[in-house]
């Protein structure tokens, strides 16, 4: 395995870095503050291409091979976790009806996703099933060449601005998958406000309310909604936010080394303080860390090993809690100011609290990291 990046990944990182400089870092803490994303930032992801990182090129996407998408995810979630997880949740439903759907929701949904013409979210919590994913109790029942949909979902991020909902429900007893439109009568969604972190990524609650759909929006077959359809998408997700938590230690890192490079106590600059010398050793140590095990996942990935899931649950359960940490120092090496909004390591601290929970979280993690060396 190749452990430095080639020489056009390190130029398509410069290219991901200089556009969340550019476009996203002036602008986290509002999207911070105001819980939502304009439609400008979304509509210049849009024009970058990023929202069909994972899509061929044949139907409008970039054809990203999973170390580079990794690359944009972690300078993205530099810049704003918020930003980083509507790709996330964009790229899993992409993924998920390029991998699995039929040729016709393929033809119809992809370039429309690749383009950024649809913004896609993922449907699979709900108010009582969280890590339990399995059980949910959204239902599907077939009736007129369809089948209906009632239920509710919760925490679905992008659910306020989606065109295009994945959403998985018991159909005959079995976990099945369908593509929902957000025009479909019967189907509403609710802003969630009041947030820890992510406070940009426009969650929803999805109603469900004797909702029609035609049987061809039903995605793979029957009973494979969460053993093929919800795993694999997960998988992406669980990369994707391993590679946004290193992210997250590189901007604590950063905004540390600035802050105690300038910042004088009892007449001498806190970098020369040991104690701040010891949480800054173990950021860039942890951060080195993580890095590695997120490019160890995505080359795995690339080369569809038998090990590619273990590495991206390993990456997920490593960078998720040392972003935690690296933020919590970053905070405590600013003191007072790190509880400030004028400073943006307490949203680091916020928004890598939330890492340790989507997509798995750090005991599900453990559960799974330990259960598959046995």
């Amino acid at each position: 395995m190749r452990i430095q990046l080639t020489a056009r990944q390190k130029r398509d990182q410069a290219a991901f870095r200089a556009f969340v400089e550019a476009e996203i870092v002036p602008y986290a803490a509002q999207f911070d503050q105001e819980e939502r994303l304009p439609a400008e930032i979304i509509g210049k992801l849009t024009a970058a291409g990023y929202l069909g990182a994972l899509l061929p090129e044949t139907v409008g996407g970039l054809g990203m091979e999973m170390i580079t998408f990794g690359l944009l995810h972690e300078e993205v979630g530099r810049g704003c976790s918020s930003v980083r997880s509507l790709l996330t949740v964009h790229s899993m439903v992409a993924y998920a009806i390029l991998r699995w759907g039929s040729r016709e929701q393929k033809a119809c949904w992809l370039p429309k996703l690749g383009r950024g013409e649809v913004i896609a979210a993922f449907g699979l919590s709900e108010p009582a099933v969280g890590s339990d994913a399995k059980s949910i109790q959204t239902t599907a029942v077939q009736q007129d060449d369809g089948y209906v949909l009632t239920g509710q979902k919760r925490w679905i991020t992008g659910g306020q601005i989606a065109g295009l909902f994945l959403i998985f429900a018991q159909c005959a007893g079995k976990a099945t998958a369908f593509l929902v439109e957000r025009e479909r009568q019967g189907l509403r969604t609710e802003p969630i406000r009041g947030l820890l972190g992510t406070r940009g990524s426009m969650l929803a609650e999805v109603h469900l309310d004797h909702c029609w759909v035609p049987a061809g929006n039903r995605l793979g077959g029957v009973g494979f909604g969460f053993t093929a359809v919800a795993l694999s998408a997960l998988d992406v997700g669980r990369y994707s936010v391993a590679c946004g938590c290193v992210g997250i230690g590189r901007a604590c890192l950063e905004a540390s080394l600035q802050y105690s490079n300038q910042r004088q106590q009892f007449g001498v600059y806190l970098k020369d303080h040991q104690l701040i010398q010891q949480m800054i050793t173990n950021m860039i140590t942890n951060v080195r860390a993580a890095t590695l095990l997120c490019y160890e996942a995505g080359y795995l990935k690339e080369t569809n090993s038998s090990r590619a899931a273990q590495a991206v649950l390993v990456a997920k359960y490593f960078a998720s809690t040392m972003a935690t940490q690296a933020a919590n120092d970053a905070v405590q090496i600013h003191g007072a100011n790190g509880c400030s909004r004028e400073y943006p390591v307490q949203r680091y601290l916020r928004d890598a609290k939330i890492m340790e929970i989507i997509e798995g979280s750090t005991q599900i993690q453990q559960l799974l990291i330990a259960g598959g060396a046995y």
